[in-house]
């Protein structure tokens, strides 16, 4: 009896040091932690068909993302709220976005942008610039930071 419980003291005492080491990642708050605190306006977009569309002032198409989880959006004549969220590591899916309903002129961009929202499921940060890809290859978004 008493070598067993030297034995299970020894066990122990060997593998506490292993099992204290062993960390853990702590889950996401948001999912967009990367983006948290971040403001982008739209450059351009490039449709699966090589298709460039840009629009005619990027600060009409702006994009920030809270450290909470939320986003605002400006999409040309109208300006929206909603959330982000993140199923793993670059993965982003806007929830559906509070938006004013003003009339766009010819031209805005603003139909194609609203339309493709809830398509967005990844983002890419490189060299500055922030690229949201649509599911399905359906295009890529190309943001500026906001200076």
């Amino acid at each position: 009896m008493k070598i067993a419980r030297i034995r299970y003291l020894l066990l122990a005492a060997l593998l506490l040091p292993i099992a204290c080491s062993v960390r853990t990642s702590a889950p996401r708050q948001n999912g967009v932690a990367d983006l948290g605190g971040t403001s982008w306006q739209l450059i351009k977009f490039q449709s699966s068909d090589d298709k460039m569309l840009r629009p005619d002032d990027p600060a009409k198409y702006t994009i920030a993302f809270g450290t909470d989880g939320k986003v605002s959006a400006r999409i040309d004549c109208n300006r929206g709220r909603g959330s982000g969220k993140s199923s793993g590591p670059n993965q982003l899916q806007f929830g559906p976005l509070a938006l004013t309903r003003t009339m766009c002129p010819p031209g805005s961009l603003h139909d194609r942008v609203i339309k493709n929202w809830e398509f967005v499921r990844s983002y890419t940060l490189k060299d500055g610039h922030l690229f949201l890809a649509l599911m399905a290859d359906g295009g890529i978004y190309e943001f500026e930071p906001i200076r």
